[in-house]
Protein backbone atom coordinates (compact mmCIF):
# COMPACT_ATOMS: atom_id res chain seq x y z
CA UNK A 1 0.00 0.00 0.00
CA UNK A 2 1.27 3.76 -1.05
CA UNK A 3 1.79 6.21 1.31
CA UNK A 4 -0.69 8.63 1.45
CA UNK A 5 0.84 12.39 1.40
CA UNK A 6 -0.89 15.77 1.63
CA UNK A 7 0.34 18.21 -1.02
CA UNK A 8 -0.12 21.36 1.54
CA UNK A 9 1.86 19.09 4.12
CA UNK A 10 4.67 18.69 1.79
CA UNK A 11 4.91 21.92 0.28
CA UNK A 12 5.33 23.72 3.51
CA UNK A 13 8.44 21.54 4.01
CA UNK A 14 9.63 23.42 0.59
CA UNK A 15 8.38 26.87 1.79
CA UNK A 16 10.14 26.26 5.53
CA UNK A 17 13.69 24.82 4.23
CA UNK A 18 13.55 28.12 1.29
CA UNK A 19 14.19 25.92 -1.65
CA UNK A 20 13.46 27.09 -4.79
CA UNK A 21 12.04 23.34 -6.47
CA UNK A 22 10.94 20.71 -5.58
CA UNK A 23 11.41 17.44 -7.75
CA UNK A 24 8.92 14.17 -7.84
CA UNK A 25 10.38 11.58 -9.34
CA UNK A 26 9.31 7.13 -9.09
CA UNK A 27 11.57 5.52 -7.05
CA UNK A 28 13.45 8.42 -5.40
CA UNK A 29 12.72 10.39 -2.45
CA UNK A 30 11.43 13.74 -3.15
CA UNK A 31 14.25 16.58 -4.39
CA UNK A 32 14.00 20.19 -3.20
CA UNK A 33 17.02 22.49 -4.77
CA UNK A 34 18.66 25.02 -2.49
CA UNK A 35 20.55 27.96 -2.67
CA UNK A 36 21.04 26.07 -6.51
CA UNK A 37 21.90 22.86 -4.69
CA UNK A 38 19.46 19.37 -4.96
CA UNK A 39 19.04 17.95 -1.83
CA UNK A 40 16.95 15.21 -0.67
CA UNK A 41 13.31 16.75 1.13
CA UNK A 42 13.71 15.17 4.67
CA UNK A 43 11.03 13.37 6.21
CA UNK A 44 9.68 11.49 3.35
CA UNK A 45 10.73 8.11 1.62
CA UNK A 46 11.25 7.07 -2.26
CA UNK A 47 8.00 8.23 -4.00
CA UNK A 48 5.99 5.35 -6.09
CA UNK A 49 3.63 5.95 -9.49
CA UNK A 50 0.34 5.48 -7.26
CA UNK A 51 1.81 8.30 -4.87
CA UNK A 52 2.66 10.77 -7.46
CA UNK A 53 -0.45 10.13 -9.43
CA UNK A 54 -2.54 10.87 -6.21
CA UNK A 55 -0.58 14.06 -5.92
CA UNK A 56 -1.47 14.75 -9.21
CA UNK A 57 -5.09 14.25 -8.73
CA UNK A 58 -4.80 16.85 -5.59
CA UNK A 59 -3.10 19.25 -7.99
CA UNK A 60 -5.44 19.45 -11.18
CA UNK A 61 -8.95 19.75 -12.39
CA UNK A 62 -10.85 17.04 -14.62
CA UNK A 63 -10.13 19.29 -17.72
CA UNK A 64 -6.03 19.59 -16.76
CA UNK A 65 -6.22 15.64 -16.20
CA UNK A 66 -7.30 14.94 -19.31
CA UNK A 67 -4.54 17.65 -21.14
CA UNK A 68 -1.72 15.36 -19.22
CA UNK A 69 -3.20 12.43 -20.60
CA UNK A 70 -3.44 13.37 -24.16
CA UNK A 71 -0.46 15.30 -24.14
CA UNK A 72 1.97 13.65 -22.07
CA UNK A 73 2.88 16.90 -20.25
CA UNK A 74 0.95 19.55 -18.77
CA UNK A 75 2.04 23.39 -17.09
CA UNK A 76 -0.40 24.94 -14.36
CA UNK A 77 -0.03 27.15 -10.99
CA UNK A 78 -0.88 25.88 -7.42
CA UNK A 79 -1.53 28.16 -4.28
CA UNK A 80 -0.24 27.19 -1.56
CA UNK A 81 -2.54 28.97 1.41
CA UNK A 82 -1.38 32.64 1.36
CA UNK A 83 2.10 31.50 1.89
CA UNK A 84 3.23 30.98 -2.14
CA UNK A 85 2.72 30.06 -5.31
CA UNK A 86 4.23 27.19 -7.17
CA UNK A 87 4.52 26.90 -11.00
CA UNK A 88 4.62 23.15 -11.68
CA UNK A 89 5.18 21.11 -14.97
CA UNK A 90 3.57 17.48 -14.60
CA UNK A 91 5.52 15.09 -17.36
CA UNK A 92 6.86 11.68 -18.04
CA UNK A 93 10.22 10.35 -17.35
CA UNK A 94 10.49 6.37 -18.29
CA UNK A 95 6.57 5.49 -18.73
CA UNK A 96 6.04 7.13 -15.20
CA UNK A 97 4.57 10.45 -14.04
CA UNK A 98 7.04 12.61 -12.40
CA UNK A 99 6.46 16.45 -11.40
CA UNK A 100 8.76 19.74 -10.95
CA UNK A 101 7.64 22.23 -8.69
CA UNK A 102 8.70 26.38 -8.65
CA UNK A 103 8.27 28.32 -6.25
CA UNK A 104 6.67 31.66 -6.65
CA UNK A 105 7.26 34.00 -3.38
CA UNK A 106 3.62 35.53 -2.51
CA UNK A 107 5.70 39.15 -1.86
CA UNK A 108 6.90 40.43 -5.15
CA UNK A 109 11.00 41.60 -4.42
CA UNK A 110 11.54 44.89 -5.70
CA UNK A 111 14.55 45.46 -7.81
CA UNK A 112 16.71 47.29 -4.82
CA UNK A 113 15.75 43.86 -2.83
CA UNK A 114 17.10 41.38 -5.88
CA UNK A 115 20.67 43.86 -5.84
CA UNK A 116 19.61 44.63 -9.72
CA UNK A 117 21.06 47.72 -11.44
CA UNK A 118 18.99 50.83 -11.38
CA UNK A 119 18.77 51.01 -14.99
CA UNK A 120 15.78 48.76 -14.63
CA UNK A 121 13.90 51.47 -13.45
CA UNK A 122 14.73 53.61 -16.42
CA UNK A 123 13.68 50.81 -18.90
CA UNK A 124 10.56 50.22 -16.42
CA UNK A 125 9.57 54.20 -17.45
CA UNK A 126 10.14 53.46 -21.13
CA UNK A 127 7.10 54.82 -23.02
CA UNK A 128 7.37 52.41 -26.16
CA UNK A 129 9.74 49.26 -27.22
CA UNK A 130 10.94 45.99 -26.99
CA UNK A 131 12.53 44.80 -23.77
CA UNK A 132 13.70 41.29 -23.38
CA UNK A 133 15.24 39.62 -20.32
CA UNK A 134 17.21 36.62 -21.36
CA UNK A 135 18.67 33.72 -19.72
CA UNK A 136 18.53 30.14 -18.95
CA UNK A 137 15.83 28.24 -17.01
CA UNK A 138 15.84 29.19 -13.53
CA UNK A 139 17.99 32.19 -13.51
CA UNK A 140 15.17 34.62 -12.34
CA UNK A 141 13.77 35.94 -15.44
CA UNK A 142 10.09 36.20 -14.20
CA UNK A 143 10.88 37.36 -10.67
CA UNK A 144 13.06 40.11 -12.67
CA UNK A 145 10.10 41.21 -15.09
CA UNK A 146 7.69 40.96 -11.95
CA UNK A 147 9.86 44.06 -9.95
CA UNK A 148 9.43 45.90 -13.59
CA UNK A 149 6.15 44.97 -13.48
CA UNK A 150 5.39 45.76 -9.94
CA UNK A 151 7.59 49.33 -9.83
CA UNK A 152 5.24 50.36 -12.81
CA UNK A 153 2.28 49.30 -11.17
CA UNK A 154 2.78 51.11 -8.54
CA UNK A 155 4.32 54.52 -10.39
CA UNK A 156 2.57 54.34 -14.03
CA UNK A 157 -1.38 55.39 -14.73
CA UNK A 158 -0.65 52.85 -17.33
CA UNK A 159 -2.92 49.35 -18.55
CA UNK A 160 -0.74 46.53 -18.21
CA UNK A 161 -1.62 43.04 -19.82
CA UNK A 162 -0.20 40.04 -19.34
CA UNK A 163 0.02 36.62 -21.57
CA UNK A 164 2.00 33.77 -19.09
CA UNK A 165 2.03 30.10 -18.77
CA UNK A 166 0.85 29.75 -16.34
CA UNK A 167 0.26 32.80 -14.50
CA UNK A 168 3.32 33.15 -11.79
CA UNK A 169 3.59 36.32 -9.74
CA UNK A 170 0.06 37.69 -9.26
CA UNK A 171 -0.56 41.55 -9.56
CA UNK A 172 -3.37 43.37 -7.63
CA UNK A 173 -3.98 46.66 -9.61
CA UNK A 174 -2.54 49.72 -7.94
CA UNK A 175 -1.92 52.95 -10.06
CA UNK A 176 -1.66 50.63 -13.00
CA UNK A 177 -4.84 48.33 -14.36
CA UNK A 178 -3.25 45.26 -14.56
CA UNK A 179 -5.04 42.04 -16.47
CA UNK A 180 -3.41 39.01 -16.53
CA UNK A 181 -4.04 36.36 -18.73
CA UNK A 182 -3.04 32.30 -18.84
CA UNK A 183 -2.45 30.31 -21.80
CA UNK A 184 -5.07 27.40 -22.40
CA UNK A 185 -7.35 29.15 -19.41
CA UNK A 186 -8.02 32.86 -21.02
CA UNK A 187 -6.40 32.42 -24.26
CA UNK A 188 -5.36 29.88 -26.54
CA UNK A 189 -2.47 30.99 -28.18
CA UNK A 190 0.67 33.12 -27.50
CA UNK A 191 0.09 34.79 -31.29
CA UNK A 192 -3.50 35.22 -30.59
CA UNK A 193 -3.50 36.29 -27.19
CA UNK A 194 -0.92 39.18 -28.52
CA UNK A 195 -3.15 40.36 -31.41
CA UNK A 196 -6.12 40.49 -29.41
CA UNK A 197 -3.98 42.33 -26.66
CA UNK A 198 -3.67 45.19 -29.60
CA UNK A 199 -7.86 45.67 -29.47
CA UNK A 200 -7.72 46.31 -25.52
CA UNK A 201 -6.16 49.45 -25.48
CA UNK A 202 -3.12 48.17 -23.69
CA UNK A 203 -0.22 50.73 -23.00
CA UNK A 204 2.49 47.19 -21.60
CA UNK A 205 2.43 43.97 -22.44
CA UNK A 206 3.79 41.47 -20.89
CA UNK A 207 4.97 38.15 -23.07
CA UNK A 208 5.43 35.42 -20.65
CA UNK A 209 7.89 33.99 -23.48
CA UNK A 210 8.51 34.54 -27.31
CA UNK A 211 8.63 30.67 -28.30
CA UNK A 212 8.66 31.06 -31.84
CA UNK A 213 8.34 33.01 -35.71
CA UNK A 214 4.41 34.52 -35.50
CA UNK A 215 5.13 35.32 -31.58
CA UNK A 216 8.32 36.85 -32.21
CA UNK A 217 6.23 38.84 -35.19
CA UNK A 218 3.72 40.04 -32.94
CA UNK A 219 5.60 41.13 -30.27
CA UNK A 220 7.50 43.90 -32.70
CA UNK A 221 4.53 44.45 -34.15
CA UNK A 222 2.49 45.74 -30.87
CA UNK A 223 6.27 47.60 -29.62
CA UNK A 224 6.20 49.37 -33.29
CA UNK A 225 2.62 50.47 -32.70
CA UNK A 226 3.58 52.54 -29.48
CA UNK A 227 3.22 49.79 -27.00
CA UNK A 228 5.96 49.10 -24.57
CA UNK A 229 6.39 45.15 -24.69
CA UNK A 230 8.64 42.60 -22.32
CA UNK A 231 9.59 39.37 -22.95
CA UNK A 232 11.65 36.59 -22.36
CA UNK A 233 13.95 34.56 -23.88
CA UNK A 234 16.12 31.69 -23.44
CA UNK A 235 19.31 33.04 -24.64
CA UNK A 236 22.43 33.38 -22.81
CA UNK A 237 23.47 37.05 -24.37
CA UNK A 238 22.75 39.78 -26.24
CA UNK A 239 24.31 39.12 -29.55
CA UNK A 240 22.89 35.42 -29.33
CA UNK A 241 19.39 36.97 -28.67
CA UNK A 242 19.83 38.88 -31.76
CA UNK A 243 20.77 36.18 -33.79
CA UNK A 244 17.84 34.06 -32.63
CA UNK A 245 15.20 36.82 -33.33
CA UNK A 246 16.44 37.39 -36.83
CA UNK A 247 17.22 33.28 -37.47
CA UNK A 248 13.44 32.53 -36.67
CA UNK A 249 12.53 34.14 -39.51
CA UNK A 250 12.20 33.04 -43.91
CA UNK A 251 15.37 34.58 -44.70
CA UNK A 252 13.54 36.74 -47.60
CA UNK A 253 12.42 38.55 -44.55
CA UNK A 254 15.40 38.95 -42.63
CA UNK A 255 16.50 42.51 -43.82
CA UNK A 256 13.44 43.87 -43.39
CA UNK A 257 13.17 42.01 -39.58
CA UNK A 258 16.60 43.77 -39.00
CA UNK A 259 15.28 47.15 -39.87
CA UNK A 260 12.27 46.83 -37.33
CA UNK A 261 14.45 45.13 -34.60
CA UNK A 262 17.12 48.08 -34.50
CA UNK A 263 13.95 50.34 -34.51
CA UNK A 264 12.11 49.02 -31.75
CA UNK A 265 14.09 47.19 -29.41
CA UNK A 266 15.42 49.17 -26.69
CA UNK A 267 17.75 46.70 -24.25
CA UNK A 268 18.35 43.71 -23.51
CA UNK A 269 19.05 42.24 -20.03
CA UNK A 270 21.02 38.09 -19.67
CA UNK A 271 20.89 36.88 -16.21
CA UNK A 272 22.46 34.68 -14.50
CA UNK A 273 22.29 33.11 -10.53
CA UNK A 274 25.02 32.36 -8.77
CA UNK A 275 25.74 30.64 -5.60
CA UNK A 276 26.69 33.59 -2.80
CA UNK A 277 29.78 32.34 -0.42
CA UNK A 278 27.59 31.48 2.66
CA UNK A 279 26.14 28.85 -0.04
CA UNK A 280 22.86 30.05 1.50
CA UNK A 281 21.68 32.77 -1.41
CA UNK A 282 22.06 33.02 -5.06
CA UNK A 283 22.88 36.69 -6.89
CA UNK A 284 22.02 37.94 -10.23
CA UNK A 285 24.57 38.46 -12.07
CA UNK A 286 23.72 40.61 -15.82
CA UNK A 287 24.63 41.69 -18.49
CA UNK A 288 22.96 44.61 -20.00
CA UNK A 289 22.80 46.21 -23.58
CA UNK A 290 20.93 49.37 -23.72
CA UNK A 291 20.30 50.29 -27.47
CA UNK A 292 22.07 52.95 -28.41
CA UNK A 293 22.63 54.38 -32.33
CA UNK A 294 26.19 52.06 -32.40
CA UNK A 295 23.80 49.02 -31.61
CA UNK A 296 21.06 49.67 -33.93
CA UNK A 297 23.63 50.23 -36.83
CA UNK A 298 25.19 47.16 -35.71
CA UNK A 299 21.47 45.48 -36.00
CA UNK A 300 20.58 46.65 -39.35
CA UNK A 301 23.48 45.57 -40.67
CA UNK A 302 23.65 41.82 -39.25
CA UNK A 303 26.80 42.67 -37.05
CA UNK A 304 25.58 41.44 -34.08
CA UNK A 305 29.23 39.80 -33.28
CA UNK A 306 30.33 43.66 -32.65
CA UNK A 307 28.07 43.69 -29.92
CA UNK A 308 30.19 42.40 -27.16
CA UNK A 309 32.85 45.03 -27.70
CA UNK A 310 30.27 47.78 -27.92
CA UNK A 311 28.67 46.75 -24.27
CA UNK A 312 32.22 46.34 -22.99
CA UNK A 313 32.95 50.74 -24.37
CA UNK A 314 29.83 52.18 -22.92
CA UNK A 315 30.16 50.95 -19.31
CA UNK A 316 29.62 55.07 -18.54
CA UNK A 317 25.95 54.55 -19.72
CA UNK A 318 24.87 51.78 -18.12
CA UNK A 319 26.25 49.14 -20.03
CA UNK A 320 27.58 46.34 -18.51
CA UNK A 321 29.03 42.70 -19.58
CA UNK A 322 28.84 39.19 -17.67
CA UNK A 323 32.36 39.30 -17.12
CA UNK A 324 32.28 42.41 -15.61
CA UNK A 325 29.10 41.73 -13.28
CA UNK A 326 30.60 38.39 -12.37
CA UNK A 327 33.99 40.26 -11.60
CA UNK A 328 32.00 43.15 -9.35
CA UNK A 329 30.04 40.27 -7.10
CA UNK A 330 33.22 38.77 -6.63
CA UNK A 331 35.12 41.81 -5.40
CA UNK A 332 32.22 43.34 -3.29
CA UNK A 333 32.67 39.50 -1.54
CA UNK A 334 29.00 37.98 -2.29
CA UNK A 335 30.61 35.13 -4.67
CA UNK A 336 33.86 32.96 -4.76
CA UNK A 337 35.96 33.67 -8.21
CA UNK A 338 35.54 29.95 -8.67
CA UNK A 339 31.44 29.75 -8.87
CA UNK A 340 32.21 33.45 -11.25
CA UNK A 341 34.34 31.18 -13.62
CA UNK A 342 31.83 28.36 -13.99
CA UNK A 343 29.22 31.27 -15.41
CA UNK A 344 31.38 32.78 -18.53
CA UNK A 345 32.81 31.54 -21.27
CA UNK A 346 35.74 34.23 -20.67
CA UNK A 347 36.92 33.31 -17.48
CA UNK A 348 40.43 35.30 -18.49
CA UNK A 349 38.44 38.28 -19.15
CA UNK A 350 36.73 37.63 -15.20
CA UNK A 351 40.16 37.26 -13.76
CA UNK A 352 41.55 40.09 -15.69
CA UNK A 353 38.49 42.78 -13.84
CA UNK A 354 39.31 40.89 -10.59
CA UNK A 355 42.53 41.89 -10.36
Amino acid sequence: MSEKINIDNMLAKVVEANASDLHLTSKLPPTIRVAGILQPLMGYNNMDTETIEDIINQLSNEKQKQEFLNNKELDISYQYKEKARFRINIFYEKGLPAIAFRLIPVTIPTIDELGLPHILYEFAKLPQGLVLITGATGTGKSTTLASMINWMNQNRNAHIITIEDPIEFVFESNKALIQQREMFVDTLSWEGALKSALREDPDIILVGEMRDFKTIAAAITAAETGHLVLATLHTNSASQTIDRIVDVFPEHQQSQIKIQLAAVLEGVITQSLVRGIDKSKRYAALEIMIANDAVRNTIREGKSHFIDNIINTNYDIGMRSMERSLAELVKDGKIELEEALKKTLKPDEVVRLVS
